[in-house]
This record gives C-alpha cells, structure tokens and sequence, in this order.
C-alpha cells in the first residue's frame, strides 16, 4: 500500500508541477484518532492542511522521486505496546540507507 499511495502522489507531481514541496506546503503532522486510518493523497492532504505518517512519507518519497531523480520509497518501524499491540510509523528511505522521517519535521512529537 504505501507503494501505491507513494505512485499515486508520482503521478500527482507529474502533472502538478506547480505544488508545493512537502516542506514549504503549511501542512502539518497530525496523528489520526484510534481506530481510524485514512490514506491521503497530495491534493487531499493539502485541502485538509495535515497529515499523519504514511501521508508524508509518501509524498516526500514521490517529491524526492520526481523533483531530484532519488529513488527513496517510503519504509515503515514498529514497536510492541504495552498492551502487546503493535505502533507502526513509516519514514523515508533513500537508497544510501539514509532515513529521514517528514513526520518528526512537520510537528510530530
């Protein structure tokens, strides 16, 4: 899935030029409440102004494809809760290995 949103945000830029990168959009990190999982595309996330995780990776990964040729793609941690439940959160991978997480740097605490 985060595959497909991150095609989906490609195909976006392709024929959107003129949005806005990740970082000058105004859009900020807001996590969803319990229970519910939207996946936003660009456009849906600019209208809305925020976005969780998976949202900004993905962009940013589509963004790093389209605009600099960097073939990063969006991966994803996770850790056990107390609770024996399972916290995933997504981040950007560049092909080096390098990580770099839009969420932390739009608001993410």
């Amino acid at each position: 899935l985060l595959g497909a949103l991150t095609m989906i945000d490609v195909e976006y830029l392709k024929a959107h030029p003129d949005a806005p990168n990740i970082y000058d959009s105004g859009v900020r990190y807001q996590e969803e409440p319990p229970g519910q999982e939207d996946w936003q595309d660009i456009p849906t996330t600019l209208r809305l102004r925020n976005g969780d995780c998976e949202d900004l990776s993905c962009w940013r990964a589509a963004e790093l494809i389209v605009r600099q040729g960097i073939l990063a793609a969006p991966t994803f941690i996770w850790k056990v809760r107390p609770n024996g439940g399972y916290l995933y959160h997504i981040q950007v991978k560049y092909p080096d290995g390098r990580i770099e997480d839009p969420s932390r740097r739009m608001g993410m605490r």
